[in-house]
């Protein structure tokens, strides 16, 4: 039993350790540990424009390393965070933002869950309210005519004689 405790202790160690592993170089590294963080935090809200599914500093992408250095570069010159949000955005578009921004030119982007969720609202209250209507006043909905009634009355009769 000591032999599994460690393998799988082993095993669980090595999962924990596997994750995404930064991508950001040490040479790409600030000196400054504050705005280190400011660049690690602003880095996590940029998509890599060539992995799209990352952030830059996640990515390998010499793209990726182009945009770290980059924001590096406009936080020495002394920028706030939202100056180099703004920044990037105005070289790359909205596109760059991991979350995009709500304006004009995204309202589609986040409008359209929503409208797609009340025009499948409506949709289902008219189709329910249409087999409403085509229930009859004694609540059978099968939709016969009288004729067809009669006739499904007839064979079933006929077979209960037949049983």
């Amino acid at each position: 039993m000591t032999l599994f405790r460690q393998t799988l202790t082993a095993v669980l160690l090595m999962l924990a350790l596997i994750g995404p592993a930064a991508a950001v170089n040490p040479d790409e590294v600030l000196n400054d540990p504050a705005l280190e963080a400011r660049a690690r935090t602003l880095s996590l809200e940029f998509r890599c424009l060539v992995c799209q599914n990352q952030s830059i500093d996640d990515s390998n992408a010499e793209l990726a390393r182009d945009l770290r250095l980059l924001v590096r570069e406009r936080l020495v010159a002394g920028d706030s965070d939202q100056d180099v949000i703004d920044y990037v955005v105005s070289r790359y578009g909205e596109f760059v933002l991991l979350k995009p921004r709500f304006s004009m030119q995204t309202l589609l982007l986040w409008g359209a869950p929503i409208a797609i969720f009340l025009i499948g609202a409506g949709v289902m209250l008219v189709n329910g309210r249409g087999r409403d209507s085509k229930t009859d006043a004694a609540g059978t909905g099968g939709g016969l005519s009288d004729a067809e009634q009669a006739e499904l009355a007839k064979v079933l009769k006929d077979r209960d004689r037949q049983a």
